[in-house]
């Protein structure tokens, strides 16, 4: 089993809060472990442009309560290049570095994989990193919690202005190909209804729940649209919605990157802490192309390729049902 001695730690794609304390672990059970850790800035755009270094335990020291990333993060063109590839892997070589741990989602991981795959000298774990609770392999993914809290945080406010004018909100949340922030917030916010992705709402049906609502002499309602809901943008579903209700007042708020700042949630610090000390102890007993996972409450190992073409149904069906039942 070859050692490893030197450790890089990067950051890549869109933020999410609850890196910065994975960040701390790395580097520190990193170096509690005898190896010396390099930070890398910026992602793969450091590992090609040879941004990097050496960090220590005071490089990580109040970093438990901050958003975003003290690696700064970035989406690089390059890295998907051959050309790109060898020149992040000569940089690698030349600062002696011999094995990564890669905090992000999918993309973060297509590339570290084509990577490992290309140069498997350089040992490779995967950190899930991303609000959208999307990859196989973690019940939870890193930024998750923290950024329900803040959509919910969020919703509550919209909901006291919806009610004191008898307004209807349309409110989008991100999740492209996820509906797990739609979901929770809804369900946490007594949406009366809620678009995502993996579900196919009709606007007839939205529409009869909603004069349905009338009917029962609701005199504000929130709907929580997942920003890769089938029906289009949430704009033009309000404007479709508009067109056949002219009682409601209707208003569109997008929470847009809100809901990738503020501090992380308990959850999301002990979540990082975990992973990231997992991920070292991973490649220290000769683990490569991999990720580190939560799953029932204990650490399980995935690798990438499973991490990247499985794909787990990870909306609760009871609380579909929930969304439905509760809203009347």
């Amino acid at each position: 089993m070859q050692k490893i001695s030197k450790l890089g730690v990067l950051t890549s794609g869109g933020d999410a809060p609850g890196m910065n304390p994975c960040i701390r672990a790395v580097v520190r059970t990193g170096i509690y472990s005898g190896l010396n850790v390099v930070g890398i800035r910026k992602g793969y755009q450091g590992l090609i442009e040879n941004d990097m270094y050496d960090m220590n335990p005071r490089s990580v020291s109040n970093i438990l309560n901050l958003g975003g990333t003290i690696l700064k993060t970035a989406r690089c063109l390059p890295f998907r290049t051959d050309e790109g590839m060898e020149t992040a892997y000569q940089n690698l070589k030349e600062q002696g570095i011999d094995a990564l741990v890669v905090i992000g989602g999918d993309g973060t991981f297509t590339g570290a994989l084509r990577f490992s795959k290309k140069y498997p000298d350089i040992k490779v774990m995967g950190v899930p990193g991303t609000i959208d609770n999307d990859l196989y392999g973690s019940t939870y993914t890193l930024g998750f919690d923290t950024a329900t809290n803040t959509v919910v945080e969020a919703i509550d406010k919209i909901r006291d202005t919806a009610d004191a004018h008898d307004r209807l909100f349309f409110i989008e949340v991100m999740g492209r190909d996820s509906g797990a922030i739609a979901l929770r917030a809804g369900v946490c916010c007594g949406a009366e209804a809620i678009l995502l992705p993996e579900k196919a709402t009709a606007i007839d049906d939205l529409i009869e729940n909603l004069r349905a609502g009338q009917h029962n002499k609701k005199s504000s309602s929130i709907v929580i649209v997942a920003e890769g809901d089938k029906n289009g943008g949430v704009y033009d579903i309000a404007r479709r919605v508009q067109n056949e209700i002219k009682v409601y007042d209707i208003k569109v708020t997008i929470l847009g990157h809100l809901q990738r700042g503020g501090s992380p949630s308990a959850f999301d610090r002990v979540l990082g802490s975990r992973l990231g000390y997992a991920a070292v102890k991973a490649l220290l007993n000769g683990h490569t192309q991999k990720m580190v996972g939560l799953q029932a409450n204990n650490i399980k190992i995935t690798t990438l390729e499973e991490a990247l073409t499985q794909h787990e149904f990870k909306l609760e069906e009871d609380l579909m049902e929930m969304a439905d039942i509760l809203s009347i």
